[in-house]
């Protein structure tokens, strides 16, 4: 029965996008990978996918003028609380970041000019990584919002390629931090690992995003990266990791291979046979480990 993975951490920079990455390619052709991180995606700089089948997305509305028609009476500036509605050279524009869709100014125009169109706010792809396994990736446009729905189309999709293809696990490289996007990543998740780093914003971003996740019943794991650059704080995460019953799945040192490794364009357990990458490997064998024990 397939199984879905979703990593999250509650703050970026923890190397969450890494570790996904890595747990796709040990994964090999028995995982669909999906990247929800949609606002900022970047898996596909580890996988390499052929960027394959494409579809826009559309989400929400926007105001559009005619020109033809437009009367330049005002009317529509007036009433617009977004301000989004200028003058521009003489005639009357839509600013397309400031729109909020409502579709106030179009009711309210005399001569019927403002119509309300379906707004693309990004798109969604399905690729072939160089594991030879699948990847369902987007990417949201710049100050386009929805990016939850977005992140729901993403999932959506990866699960029909992964039961199609009878494949054991999704991948979800999930959004950092507790909004909307995470929300959508963790719906449907059967297993939940959090990368996290001994400091004081990832102990307290590691709370912040245990709380939502324990909302929804999910277990849940967590990963220490770079934990030997703070003992006090990896004794901390530790202890907050058994009172709260998630499972401490490994300690990953700090190691300069993992920027070496992406500037090469490739995952650790790609890079090189190293201690770090052979950490890596036991953690994501753990990881399904207590999959199995869970089910």
């Amino acid at each position: 029965m397939m199984k879905e993975i979703v990593i999250i951490s509650g703050k970026g920079g923890t190397g969450k996008t890494s570790l996904t990455a890595s747990f796709a390619v040990l994964g090999g052709q028995d995982i669909v990978a999906a990247d929800c991180d949609v606002d900022a995606a970047d898996m596909h700089l580890l996988l390499q996918p052929d960027q394959g089948r494409s579809e826009e997305f559309f989400s929400g509305q926007l105001a559009e003028i005619d020109p033809d028609i437009c009367t330049q009476c005002g009317a529509c500036v007036t009433i617009c609380r977004y301000n989004a509605i200028s003058v521009i050279d003489g005639k009357h524009q839509v600013k397309p970041l400031d729109c909020e869709g409502c579709g106030y100014c179009a009711r309210i125009c005399p001569v019927n000019a403002i119509s309300n169109i379906d707004n693309n706010v990004g798109q969604w792809l399905i690729s072939e990584i160089k594991t030879g396994s699948k990847m369902v990736h987007a990417s949201m446009k710049v100050g386009a919002e929805n990016s939850g729905k977005l992140v729901a189309k993403v999932k959506k999709e990866a699960n029909i390629i992964a039961q199609n293809e009878n494949k054991s696990f999704i991948i979800v490289d999930g959004s950092p931090g507790v909004g909307c996007p995470v929300v959508s990543s963790l719906s449907g998740a059967d297993y939940v690992v959090f990368v996290t780093e001994p400091t004081v914003s990832g102990l307290h971003d590691l709370k912040r995003v245990f709380e939502l996740v324990d909302k929804f019943k999910i277990p849940s794991g967590c990963i220490i990266n770079k934990a030997d650059l703070n003992n006090d704080k990896n004794d901390e995460i530790r202890t907050f990791l058994n009172d709260m019953r998630i499972d401490h799945i490994i300690d990953l040192p700090y190691d300069e291979s993992f920027t070496k490794a992406m500037t090469q364009g490739k995952t650790i357990v790609e890079y090189a046979k190293s201690e770090i990458g052979s950490i890596v490997e036991k953690s994501w064998n753990m990881i399904k480990k207590r999959i199995i024990e869970l089910n």
